[in-house]
């Protein structure tokens, strides 16, 4: 639908309104490397969300792109690839602002990556190793990290909190949860598989919901950092 038979989509990322962005890479040709590159697209929706047109296509990095993450006003994208760079967009010009090639705090292939909701300049970085780093673009290499599991980072997702949570999941099938520190405030180990997916609920700012190769679908209560000790309320769906 958004690419042609050739290329694979491996994820996307939401704009506000009516615009989307991914990417993907294309599959292997005949007498092509099996290492091609990497875009970043960007599609519109419109007549009224029933036609999807592409913007544009850029090719930056040079292997498999791997994450995508938009900030919040739709001004820019931050992207990750297998080429070990994290690149910075501004979307309106369609360039690259920065491109930096792994910060200290991660040493490996980045595998995920989100923007801060209220912080403009800071990104979250997941890497293969499970290290999380909070990355200042003014300031890569003074990048806050912490080693948060044991296998590659899957995802990422951000709390409606004043002080927001960052819950992270990984193939070592685990969900942490971390305050702004990068301090642990909540683990739950009860997927038997890769945990692939995450979202915190619209209407109830404690409740984290995942989702696993193990075909479950659990929910999770998050204690709110006030001192209080931590708590784990796991129903599974």
């Amino acid at each position: 639908m958004f690419c042609s038979k050739s290329d694979r989509i491996t994820e996307w990322s939401g704009l506000e309104g009516t615009l989307k962005i991914i990417h993907f890479y294309p599959l292997p040709r005949a007498g092509t490397p099996s290492t091609s590159p990497g875009a970043v697209e960007l599609w519109e929706l419109e007549e009224n969300e029933t036609l999807i047109v592409n913007k544009f296509c850029k090719y930056e990095h040079d292997d498999i792109t791997t994450s995508v993450s938009v900030l919040a006003g739709s001004t820019q994208a931050v992207s990750g690839g297998r080429d070990f760079c994290v690149k910075v967009w501004d979307i309106p010009e369609q360039t690259v602002l920065h491109s930096y090639r792994v910060c200290s705090a991660c040493n490996y292939l980045p595998t995920s990556i989100m923007w801060h909701p209220q912080k403009s300049d800071i990104f979250v970085l997941g890497d293969e190793s499970g290290t999380v780093a909070l990355v200042d673009t003014k300031n890569p290499d003074s990048a806050l990290s912490a080693t948060v599991h044991t296998r590659s980072i899957t995802g990422f997702a951000f709390s409606a909190h004043s002080s927001p949570l960052l819950a992270s999941i990984s193939e070592d099938c685990s969900v942490a949860v971390l305050d702004s520190d990068l301090s642990e405030v909540f683990r739950n180990r009860s997927h038997r598989d890769f945990v692939k997916g995450l979202s915190w609920s619209p209407s109830d700012d404690a409740l984290l919901t995942t989702v696993g190769w193990d075909h479950q679908v659990l929910h999770h209560t998050v204690p709110v950092p006030t001192g209080e000790a931590s708590g784990v309320n796991c129903v599974k769906e």
